[in-house]
């Protein structure tokens, strides 16, 4: 246990909110960081959470990558959580003859499922039975929205008909997007239903659920996990029109989800590049007054899969994610597949130490819906620490729900949780200022640690004779009775 304190206090810490990483980094694996050292410098350098992206690799490359991460975590002492996301309905192209194939406004395009290879034709293999799905009339944008295109005849049961809008090329295996077509519920493929069963045996913290279209997609994935043993938490890619269309269906998703990503690739070209900043806002509104995840997420530092520099418009970007107060910001390509890995983490961790250090998080206007009692002990405590100037929060917790609670307050100051159960403290691993520590459950183990800590040297203050302030939120009299007590505590 000694190890695991010194090496989360001295690299987190150090108890200068200056330097505490409020905001925290989720990073993508990929091939840029193939290797153990690589991803033990990602961590090292402030990453709290890896995603595995299921639409690539194999389980042999994923289990090399999960006992990477699980070293590196353990090499620095704490918790670093592990999300798998699934591929879902990513409707992709086949393999288009020579890698490209030049199209003009007006040219008709086959897209059949039935075919296995391109002969140089209009007709053009699709990774996807579309003639059940799509209407005459729907848009379906092809090349990430390079290509418009919409629907003009389903020709067959395996092939529909559409006509180009503009001019351009398309080239093998690149996505296609229907905004306006209702997958009615089909989005966990049977790809999704083995990686499922691969994750579940890997014990992953969070589960990724691409093309989330309604409140019902989540239920359906919960149930899954369920049948499978799985305790890990869903994560809802808002990515879809369907999704967006109104705050109402929005707030759905994110009650009866555990947390959401903002997904704004896909969601640009499906509702429009406009809408994304609006909708971020919303979400991560949303996601803090009913205690869920907020990741925020795709091209936050692009520029720097090929450049060792951030632009101006990407460390803006980062910052008022942070502003808004999203849990978490993600990486990419700037860590899968980039130049710069480690300039990226190291560039994002900068931009959200400056923000949270000179600027305020934007409140948050109540939002109807069920107030909990540890809401209300959560708001107590993080009012009742910034009166006093306390030094930190402890938090005792089971289930993690009074932690997350406090988070979404956003207090400026360091929450150290303490559980017993070690998947709770994975799954805090990404949640707002939030560093957990397992330990067996005593009724003083929040205070134990935090006094350990202290007495190790490793909770500083720039006079060591000063007394830390911490106030300590815990279920006084057993570990299921709930939260009831805070208490101000000097070590």
């Amino acid at each position: 246990m000694l190890k695991i304190v010194k090496h989360l206090c001295y690299n987190i810490y150090n108890m200068s909110k200056q330097l505490f990483k409020r905001t925290k980094i989720l990073a993508t694996i990929g091939p840029a960081v193939f290797t153990e050292e690589k991803i033990n410098e990602l961590i090292m350098a402030g990453v709290n959470g890896c995603r595995l992206n299921f639409s690539h690799g194999d389980y042999v490359e994923r289990d090399q990558q999960i006992a990477w991460i699980r070293k590196a975590a353990e090499n620095k002492g704490r918790s670093v959580a592990i999300l798998q996301d699934l591929q879902g309905p990513k409707i992709r192209l086949g393999v288009v003859k020579d890698n490209r194939m030049d199209v003009k406004a007006g040219d008709t395009l086959i897209l059949d499922y039935s075919v296995q290879e391109h002969d140089g034709s209009n007709r053009l293999p699709v990774q996807y039975n579309l003639a059940g799905k799509v209407k005459v009339g729907e848009p379906l944008f092809i090349f990430d929205g390079k290509i418009r295109t919409h629907v003009t005849e389903i020709e067959n049961e395996t092939s529909i008909k559409v006509e180009v809008e503009n001019d351009g090329f398309i080239m093998s295996r690149k996505g296609l997007n229907l905004p306006d077509t209702d997958f009615a519920g089909d989005i966990i493929t049977e790809k999704d239903m083995a990686d499922i069963e691969f994750g579940a045996s890997r014990d992953f913290d969070y589960v990724a659920l691409s093309f989330v279209q309604s409140a019902d997609d989540i239920d359906k994935l919960r149930q899954i996990l369920l049948s499978h043993g799985s305790t890990a938490q869903i994560i809802a890619k808002i990515e879809t029109k369907k999704a967006i269309e109104s705050d109402e269906v929005m707030e759905e998703i994110v009650k009866a989800t555990d947390g959401i990503m903002v997904a704004r690739g896909d969601m640009a070209v499906e509702a429009g590049a406009e809408v994304v900043p609006i909708v971020q806002r919303k979400l991560i509104a949303l996601c803090r007054k009913h205690s869920k995840l907020c990741i925020v997420a795709t091209q936050m530092m692009g520029s720097m899969v090929d450049n060792p520099e951030p632009s101006r418009a990407e460390v803006s970007d980062v910052a008022n994610a942070v502003i808004q107060g999203a849990d978490a910001v993600m990486l990419s390509d700037e860590t899968a597949n980039g130049k710069y890995p480690l300039e990226a983490v190291k560039a994002m961790k900068k931009t959200i130490l400056y923000t949270q250090n000179h600027s305020k998080i934007s409140e948050v206007t109540d939002i109807a819906g069920e107030y909990r009692s540890y809401d209300a002990i959560a708001e107590a405590v993080s009012n009742l620490a910034e009166k006093i100037e306390a030094d930190l929060i402890v938090c005792q917790t089971a289930s993690g729900s009074t932690a997350a609670a406090i988070a979404a307050q956003r207090p400026n100051l360091p929450i150290i949780t303490v559980t017993s159960n070690s998947r709770v403290a994975g799954q805090l691993a990404l949640t707002y200022a939030n560093s957990a520590f397992v330990r067996p459950y005593t009724e003083t183990y929040g205070l134990d640690l935090a006094q350990d800590l202290r007495a190790n040297g490793y909770l500083q203050v720039p006079d060591s004779q000063k007394d830390l302030t911490a106030v300590i939120v815990s279920g006084h009299k057993n570990r299921v009775a709930g939260t009831d007590t805070i208490q101000i505590v000097h070590i």
